[in-house]
């Protein structure tokens, strides 16, 4: 058996056995065995260690060519790879210790319905049938943003006649054409960086601009320069709450341009979706709680006023437009009986409040 067929056989038994037990994630650290994530929770593999010479092998292989100088140089790559007969994922290999280390995310081959993520989905279809303007899906590492921006594209494919344009480093969900045409643009394979693939989607007549990750002043420009001529922008964007997210829009702009951000944002904001796993309190697996924030009249002019601290009584007094706090959605999770008490207070960002919500202490804002 030669060299390469060994790492790869090794790597892909490991990716089989995730995939079968429903990991979502599967980390290799050098001569260590791997580990899966399942259900939130990371869990050793019985298996022999994994050196270092497998590890680095095994990447050297599966790189793609318009990655590998990146990876000698900067010792640190994203790509896609697929196992025959096993599945996609998402890679991100790197160096820690001079060993080297790879973090794999499955990419599930079908993208995912409300009724597969167990959410509600009557404020995602309406926010997803804006006509235009800037939507954005926000939580930590490994929160299912992808999965719930997925899930809402999905039903825009099955009941709009809409023309999608994808930006993805890697490319999460492959999508079918249904009633809407999808355009999926891969970093590395399909167009040599992000900033290119960004400056070139204006040109190519999209409806709908699916952005992987709002990651830098660059790409919110962008975002802002398309919501402005019509189009509708989906991205994710690391933040915990709607009041973190806000801010961080405004931390793209400088001191001297934030009133102008003010008005731009406040024109095409079309709302935030932020989201926790949460365990579920029977039968194993997670329930998504989120915080959505609809952004009508009355949070445009509260943004282009600058009373971004006013957003978060309004999200606690909302409830008819489908925007909701977090403590709203877990204290609905705790009555259905979906999650514990326990849970529900560990993940909320105002435990005491919560506490008195479920005493039956309401406070109106």
């Amino acid at each position: 058996m030669s060299t390469t067929t060994l790492h790869t056989e090794i790597i892909n038994d490991l990716l089989k056995l995730a995939v079968e037990s429903g990991a979502s994630d599967i980390v290799i650290k050098s001569e260590k065995p791997g580990y899966l994530r399942m259900g939130g929770k990371l869990r050793p593999v019985e298996m022999d260690p994994i050196s270092c010479d497998i590890a680095q092998a095994w990447v050297d292989e599966h790189v793609p060519r318009v990655f590998k100088g990146k990876w000698e140089k900067d010792a640190q790559v994203d790509f896609a790879y697929a196992a025959d007969d096993v599945g996609r994922f998402r890679v991100n290999a790197f160096h820690q210790r001079g060993l080297v280390s790879i973090v794999l995310r499955h990419i599930k081959s079908r993208p995912p319905t409300f009724a597969d993520l167990k959410i509600e989905p009557e404020t995602f279809i309406k926010m997803a049938q804006a006509k235009d303007g800037i939507l954005l899906i926000c939580g930590a590492t490994g929160s299912g943003k992808s999965s719930t921006m997925a899930a809402m594209l999905n039903w825009i494919n099955q009941n709009m006649d809409k023309h999608i344009v994808t930006i993805e480093d890697p490319i999460e969900y492959t999508f079918s054409d249904e009633k809407s045409l999808f355009q999926q643009r891969e970093i590395g394979l399909d167009v040599p960086s992000f900033e290119l693939a960004i400056k070139s989607v204006l040109r190519q007549n999209p409806d709908i601009i699916l952005i992987g990750e709002m990651r830098d002043r660059e790409t919110f420009e962008t975002a802002i320069s398309a919501a402005e001529t019509g189009h509708l922008v989906i991205s994710t964007m690391h933040a915990a709450t709607v009041k973190q997210s806000l801010t961080r829009l405004f931390e793209f702009f400088p001191p001297e341009q934030i009133e102008q951000a003010r008005r731009q944002i406040a024109g095409t904001l079309r709302g935030f979706i932020c989201q926790k796993l949460i365990p579920a309190l029977e039968g194993g697996g997670r329930f998504a709680a989120h915080e959505i924030l609809i952004a009508d009249a009355t949070v445009s002019n509260l943004i282009l006023d600058g009373h971004n601290d006013k957003i978060q009584h309004l999200l606690e007094a909302a409830s008819e437009q489908g925007s909701k706090s977090f403590n709203k959605d877990l204290y609905r999770l705790i009555k259905e009986g979906k999650i514990s008490k326990a849970d529900g207070l560990r993940f909320s960002p105002n435990a005491p409040a919560l506490e008195m919500n479920l005493k039956g202490i309401f406070f109106k804002s």
